[in-house]
């Protein structure tokens, strides 16, 4: 059979399995090594099964419920050592994609994932509101006396279904999911205005991730916005964002406590809000505070006696103040590099310690070879942000370092030569537990790494000088 045809046999052949409720059949379309990954679709979860006992054991608990039907083949990939295809589905309450992917014809990968609930379709498209009242009303109500009444009201008289701790590119993307939707969702928050967890941070500073990557719902960058977006104008981006897509956010608001109530169900969440508490009550919360926010400050022997200047990373501001000064940045990952090399830029005296191996890769390499799905090229090619998430969820997390590996030995391969040069200073590298590189890192550890923009430079031709492999004894 034409490599194009197989999937769309291989899933016909899934629905009837399916609807016989087919054990023998079923697995015996499955690989020997088999993964189903499944975000709400089946489950009402995000979770991945691992070998055909537990796929069937799942199907057999939700498929009376779910009702899968209306599978299709949407587009089949160009084939490589697997045929993968997309493909659309239903169920009893919603509307799905997925992607599969067959090995010697039978299926490797598995992904579904639930796009929209029936009856709470998104307002979109051919479906958007009219946005204005045809004819002439007497005391007719304008937007703006609407979205005033909005602003006064949720939260005091009226309840939000959802309450959003945190109001970062996070929050932000979620509230204004739930606002398409038409679920009342109020943001708290603690700093003054959307973005400010941008704009306080080190001047100097850069998104790491290129813009492909930074997306936000329903409002991408535009195509001349830079490649790396400066913090500060981040942060102006999500201000703008908040206000254009309406969201409801309470900044300079702190939250204390939560509790959940199981005979109401309900949260018992209290705010405090221009120096007087408030009782939220909603259904839902959502912690959406960040996964870096908070510092880790560790205690050094002596540092109540250490007379200079000693601050957390998250606290670094410029390097301007520190010209002339000798200065010590304890860390060897992202933030440290970019606070070395920009002490350094202000004539600073820099020595960096480094108390364990660092993933380093030049920003460069990443752009040749670590990103195909998110790139100027991807988007040439028809994969948008959405395509390309849709992507990498496909991918089980077991089988990631098979997909991850070549790439990063390619990278080491043509970066031998810098790689070499770096070492010679000391510097401890790794490239992982299992070699695969950065995105597993991420993924494992969300730390342990550096994306080279400069700083490796000033370590290697001794602008920033290095003490590698040590602990901190005491401070005098």
């Amino acid at each position: 059979m034409p490599s194009d045809q197989q999937p769309a046999r291989w899933l016909a052949d899934f629905q009837a399995a399916l609807t016989a409720r087919d054990k023998i059949r079923l697995q015996a379309m499955f690989a020997d090594e088999c993964y189903w990954r499944d975000f709400l679709a089946f489950t009402w979860n995000i979770v991945t099964l691992e070998g055909r006992e537990r796929i069937w054991n799942m199907l057999l608990e939700r498929l009376g419920e779910v009702k899968p039907d209306k599978w299709q083949i949407e587009q089949v990939d160009e084939p490589t050592d697997t045929i993968g295809a997309w493909f659309s589905f239903e169920t009893a309450v919603g509307r799905g994609k997925g992607h599969l992917r067959l090995k010697d014809g039978r299926c490797w990968t598995f992904f579904t994932t639930l796009r929209e609930l029936k009856g709470h379709e998104e307002k979109r498209g051919p479906a958007r509101i009219a946005g204005t009242t045809r004819g002439v009303v007497k005391d007719r109500r304008s937007w703006l006396d609407g979205r005033n009444d909005e602003k006064a009201e949720l939260g005091i008289s009226k309840q939000p279904y959802c309450l959003i701790v945190g109001g970062g590119q996070g929050g932000l993307a979620l509230a204004a999911r739930l606002k398409q939707l038409g679920v009342p969702a109020l943001i708290v928050d603690a700093l003054q205005k959307p973005g400010d967890g941008w704009r306080r941070r080190y001047k100097s500073l850069c998104l790491h991730d290129p813009v492909w990557y930074d997306h936000m719902p329903y409002l991408p960058f535009p195509d001349h916005w830079p490649v790396y977006t400066p913090k500060d104008k981040m942060g102006d981006w999500l201000e703008a964002y908040a206000s254009i897509m309406e969201l409801d956010i309470w900044n300079a608001t702190t939250c204390k406590r939560a509790e959940f109530d199981d005979a109401s169900k309900h949260w018992t969440v209290e705010v405090e809000r221009e120096g007087r508490m408030i009782k939220l009550n909603p259904a839902q919360l959502v912690l959406a505070t960040g996964m870096s926010g908070v510092p880790n400050r560790p205690v050094f022997k002596g540092q109540d006696r250490f007379r200079g200047i000693a601050h957390h990373s998250s606290e670094h501001r410029d390097g301007a103040p520190y010209a002339g000064k000798r200065c010590v940045v304890i860390g060897a990952n992202n933030s440290a590099h970019d606070i070395s090399a920009d002490l350094w830029e202000h004539g600073a005296d820099v020595t960096m310690i480094q108390r364990s191996p660092t993933l380093v890769v030049k920003a460069e390499a990443l752009e040749r070879h670590g990103r195909p799905l998110y790139s100027e090229a991807a988007l040439a090619a028809g994969i948008d942000a959405d395509r390309a998430d849709l992507v990498t969820a496909s991918i089980p997390y077991r089988v990631l370092p098979q997909f991850a590996k070549p790439v990063f030995t390619r990278i080491r391969q043509e970066d031998a030569a810098f790689y070499e040069r770096l070492r010679a200073t000391g510097f401890m590298l790794t490239f992982g537990e299992d070699e695969s590189g950065i995105g597993l890192m991420y993924a494992r550890r969300g730390a342990g790494y550096y994306i080279d923009v400069g700083a490796s430079d000033l370590i290697i031709e001794g602008h920033i000088a290095l003490k590698s492999g040590v602990q901190i004894s005491h401070l005098t």
